[in-house]
């Protein structure tokens, strides 16, 4: 049996009052995920969209190592990524791949408004900021939004 956590549950947060430390390591789980997940997709996507890909990759990478120093600076040690993560679904042809890469945003933008919910200041700021990246980006990857994005409840 595989001890790998699902790219769609990673950082899910386990409560809705556990604060701006908690928020910010159910974030960088997620990112963890999220960089993991784009490794797939820039192998299952089409040429046409591998740029897009790595933007992305890039992206939550560089997104993974800042939240890492926030929690330290939150007084936290940083949550280490998992080996392997289960995906949501089979990722064979460049189809699945954009579906994948839509979902891996949805699931970071949800962390991310808990993250919004839970800080304060500078870092709430820059967690508005993860939260409109992730939900542009999931736009770009799906073609249509949603109305609250990160909000599961109102999605």
């Amino acid at each position: 049996m595989s001890t790998a956590r699902t790219v769609a549950t990673a950082g899910t947060a386990t409560g809705t009052s556990g604060g701006a430390l908690d928020a910010a390591q159910a974030a960088l789980a997620a990112e963890h995920a999220a960089v993991y997940g784009y490794g797939v997709v820039g192998g299952r996507v089409g040429s046409a969209r591998r740029s897009e890909a790595t933007s992305a990759h890039a992206a939550h990478r560089a997104r993974r190592d800042a939240l890492a120093r926030t929690v330290r600076d939150l007084g936290g040690t940083p949550a280490t990524a998992e080996a392997a993560y289960a995906l949501p679904f089979p990722v064979r042809d460049p189809a699945a791949a954009v579906r994948l890469a839509a979902h891996l945003e949805d699931r970071v933008a949800g962390v991310y408004s808990d993250l919004v919910r839970a800080a304060e200041g500078p870092l709430r700021r820059e967690a508005a900021g993860a939260l409109r990246e992730a939900a542009v980006r999931a736009v770009r990857w799906r073609g249509t939004g949603v109305a609250f994005p990160g909000l599961a409840e109102r999605a």
